[in-house]
């Protein structure tokens, strides 16, 4: 189900997070470890192009409690370290109305809401209601589940609270099948923001739909292929030693190799969204196959079924019965629009199917 197109008051020429000529590159480590840790990766980050803008996670949503969650607050005044000594600009995520207290408090430029609060409108809400009247640019992140409007929605939250220096963030969604990313990106979802609000700035969170190093160039690639503004991807000293998601972290020079390998407007950004809504679109008429043959299967057990309840009904009967559902099939399928000829034909075929499988033979006529 859609809306109407969404409009959002976003300050294109004051934004920090406005389009520019080039992707803007956000980087850091997945979670703030140390002070030490925090300042030779952002030493190291400062010396690639594009890199303008440091992350890193302080407080860390984990699926069980006995997991590294971050260091908390203290790591905010490692964020306000490393920008005062290398001059970048710095982001972390919030959850709460505590976190954008404290993280305004220590002076961080940019604030992400991560895919697990986007997904809880409540929790979006009371953010958006404590920054009203500040200036400060918010980066959304997908949710985790594939809804657009719950993104979208979120987006609406912060407008209305006069939030206008907004830009959202792609890390991929939760499926059943993610295989071989981490999350799914689900291009097309992406696309469809894009239609409804171009003057968005929209940046890719490789490392998260990646989950893995060997899969950061081709996903990054795709995303600068669609138009992206930006990429996000993790980055630490030492990954091997990471306290979180080490198997998707790059050392800033293996970034810098990314960086140089990654090639800059040289397709048709509309053919590829093309391309990316052919490949969803190709999937779902695939799905819809399967549903189809699966359907098939049912209704030639259900039919054995009644066969045997009504063996002995005759002929005339079950002529009826046929007559009827045909007549039914024909008049939703000019509902549809539909070509009732297709339908007719189709259904045909099931009744032979059915009158060879239960010795019919009056009824395959």
């Amino acid at each position: 189900m859609r809306t109407s197109t969404p409009s959002l008051h976003l300050a294109k020429e004051t934004s920090t997070l406005a389009k520019t000529s080039s992707p803007v590159v956000i980087a850091g480590p997945c979670s703030a470890e140390n002070e030490e840790q925090m300042l030779l990766t952002a030493q190291g980050l400062k010396k690639l192009q594009g890199v303008t803008i440091f992350r890193a996670g302080i407080w860390k949503p984990r699926t069980r409690p006995g997991s590294f969650q971050g260091v908390g607050s203290i790591g905010l005044e490692w964020l306000r370290t490393v920008k005062q000594e290398t001059g970048l600009r710095t982001a972390c995520e919030v959850a709460n109305t505590s976190h954008v207290a404290e993280a305004m408090k220590q002076g961080v430029d940019i604030l992400i809401i991560g895919a697990h609060t986007t997904v809880n409108s409540f929790m979006v809400q009371e953010i958006a209601d404590s920054l009203k009247g500040a200036s400060v640019p918010v980066l959304v992140k997908n949710p985790v589940s594939p809804e657009l409007m719950l993104w979208l929605g979120a987006l609406e939250r912060f407008d209305q609270n006069g939030i206008t220096d907004l830009g959202v963030i792609h890390r991929g969604f939760s499926t059943i099948d993610n295989a071989p990313y981490r999350n799914h990106p689900k291009w097309d979802h992406v696309v469809e923001l894009k239609n409804m609000l171009p003057d968005l700035p929209v940046y890719c969170d490789a490392s998260h739909i990646a989950g893995r190093r060997s899969l950061l160039r081709p996903v990054s690639q795709r995303a600068l292929d669609l138009g992206y503004d930006g990429l996000m991807v993790e980055s630490h000293h030492n990954p091997v030693m990471a306290l979180s998601d080490a198997q998707q972290q790059l050392m800033p020079q293996e970034l810098d190799m990314l960086l140089q390998s990654l090639k800059l407007n040289h397709t048709d950004e509309d053919i590829t969204r093309k391309g990316v809504m052919m490949e969803e679109l190709r999937k779902e008429i695939e799905h819809l196959d399967d549903q189809l043959l699966d359907l098939m299967a049912r209704r030639s057990l259900v039919s054995a079924q009644i066969g045997d309840l009504k063996a002995d009904e005759c002929s005339l009967d079950r002529q009826q019965a046929w007559d009827d559902v045909l007549e039914k099939l024909l008049k939703q399928a000019n509902s549809f629009g539909i070509n009732k000829d297709f339908v007719k034909t189709v259904f045909q075929e099931v009744r032979k199917q059915y009158a060879q499988t239960h010795l019919y033979a009056d009824m395959g006529s």
